[in-house]
């Protein structure tokens, strides 16, 4: 389980023009979701002090979109190298803060967050384009991707470090800068690396202000001088920054969630899928827009995977003294829980859909919900159309591969998908029939800073990672030069 407060220091105040202040808004506790406790308060900013990031970040902007690559590169490394640095630290924050295990916040999230800074490194001195040319002539044409201006960026509270690198290592790396609000949920390692940012990068490119979506995010995505919103959250949230963006037609960049489909069929290998579920359907409880959860198993296999897959679920560790004993931790909030612990009533409540394993509130400390497993769910149950975000894995029974292809389409989300088979070619064709940002074969979950991520319908456009990440945060310009007589 997260540790005690007492052993780790907290950074509370916000980066605001290179300077840490401290907010002047509501007070926000911020708990340990592993035992309920607070950690610390943390005043959110201000209405004015969103304006002063914002403009801040505005002034800056002229000069870092003037830096070349090769200096923008440099920083980022070492932003890169500070957070390996104090990766120990900040995997401990993430830990209380989030209630993760410790090994998996240190393994997982943090060298994530670092590889993400070095590929954006690398990527800005390395991008395309056409070939600048006589394409009428006497005038020579030439493309240019230029940064956009300054950059609203809002994460949420499933991974508050790797998200902050998402968001904003390929916003700097394009030239713009960043105005950054992390969850109020979980804004404790941000906070801890200001001071670090507010030391390597000049004034007001990167501005750090935490709070909630009602008082600090609305204001930040409808203010004038903010030139895009980029968000990872939910389709409501992103339906408010919609509306709100059209006012000043503001680019928008939405990753709002998923319903990721796994499709077993008959020639799977079993023991993979049993693995691979059992890790990447409950990996972080859940609370992962990619996560494994809604299972398509095909009549022939679909009795023996519900059966094992039964057995490997109900022996997740969670809750244990021991940090390196659990595999998973708590969910963000009692409110989270309770909504999982909704969801999974009501779907109980059908008498089609049959408890696996699971499926109740953890009598313990803390906001832990057990690993669940729902078999004999249809495809028009609740359970099976919409994100829990918890952890809790559905199964449906199909015949012809054809209906699976047809209800996994059936969402309106659109984010990461999976087939299971020892098939190539069926896997291949499936593949390219599903609606989603990304396929999986024969696997799940995996994510590459060098493969881009994001959706399509409902669970938003843009991409994170990736070059294609550049070219979200930044903008096409032609420029056409009409050419002068030629004289000796």
């Amino acid at each position: 389980m997260a540790g005690t407060a007492t052993s780790t220091p907290f950074s509370s105040d916000l980066l605001i023009d290179g300077r840490l202040v401290t907010g002047e808004g509501f007070v926000e506790p911020i708990l340990n979701p592993a035992t309920g406790e607070t950690l610390i308060s943390i005043a959110e900013a201000s209405t004015d002090q969103v304006t002063a990031a914002i403009q801040a970040a505005d002034r800056a902007f002229s000069g870092w979109a003037r830096t070349t690559p090769q200096q923008r590169s440099a920083l980022l490394l070492k932003i890169a190298d500070a957070i390996e640095q104090g990766a120990d630290h900040l995997a401990r924050l993430e830990s209380l803060n989030c209630g993760k295990p410790l090994h998996l916040a240190r393994q997982d999230d943090l060298n994530a967050a670092v590889d993400v800074f070095r590929f954006f490194a690398g990527a800005v001195r390395c991008q395309t384009g056409q070939l600048a040319g006589e394409y009428l002539p006497g005038f020579t044409s030439m493309v240019r991707r230029d940064p956009i201006g300054v950059v609203a960026s809002i994460a949420p509270w499933n991974y508050p470090l790797m998200m902050a690198a998402w968001k904003i290592a390929p916003a700097l790396a394009a030239g713009n800068t960043v105005v950054f609000k992390p969850s109020e949920h979980t804004p404790l390692s941000i906070l801890s690396l200001a001071p670090v940012l507010a030391e390597l990068l000049p004034p007001g490119v990167i501005n750090i202000i935490s709070g909630g979506g009602e008082s600090v995010g609305s204001h930040l995505v409808s203010h004038p001088k903010v030139r895009m919103v980029s968000l990872t959250g939910d389709i409501v949230t992103g339906q408010k920054i919609l509306q709100a963006a059209a006012k000043s037609v503001k680019r928008t960049h939405l990753e709002l969630g998923g319903k990721a489909p796994v499709i077993v069929c008959n020639d799977a290998d079993l023991k993979a899928v049993v693995e691979g579920v059992r890790t990447w359907g409950y990996y972080n409880a859940g609370q992962d827009c990619t996560a494994a959860c809604r299972i398509y198993a095909q009549a022939g296999i679909h009795d023996r995977l519900v059966a094992e897959l039964g057995e490997a679920v109900s022996s997740l560790r969670f809750a244990r003294k021991r940090d390196a004993d659990n595999e998973i931790g708590p969910l963000i909030s009692a409110r989270q829980r309770d909504r999982v612990a909704s969801f999974v009533e009501r779907a109980l409540g059908q008498p089609h859909i049959e408890r696996i394993t699971g499926a109740a509130v953890h009598s313990g400390p803390g906001f832990y919900y057990q690993p669940t497993l729902l078999a004999g769910c249809k495809q028009t149950d609740e359970i099976v159309q919409r994100e829990v975000f918890g952890p809790v894995v559905t199964v449906t029974r199909f015949d012809e591969l054809s209906q699976a292809v047809d209800w996994a389409n059936d969402s309106e989300y659109g984010l990461a998908s999976s087939i299971w088979t020892q098939n190539l070619d069926k896997a291949m064709q499936v593949a390219a029939r599903l609606q989603y940002g990304c396929t999986w074969i024969n696997s799940h979950f995996l994510v590459l800073s060098e493969m881009p991520h994001g959706g399509l319908k409902r669970s938003g456009y843009g991409k994170d990672l990736s070059s294609d990440s550049l070219e979200d945060y930044s903008v096409v310009r032609h420029i056409m030069a009409r050419h002068g007589q030629l004289t000796d």
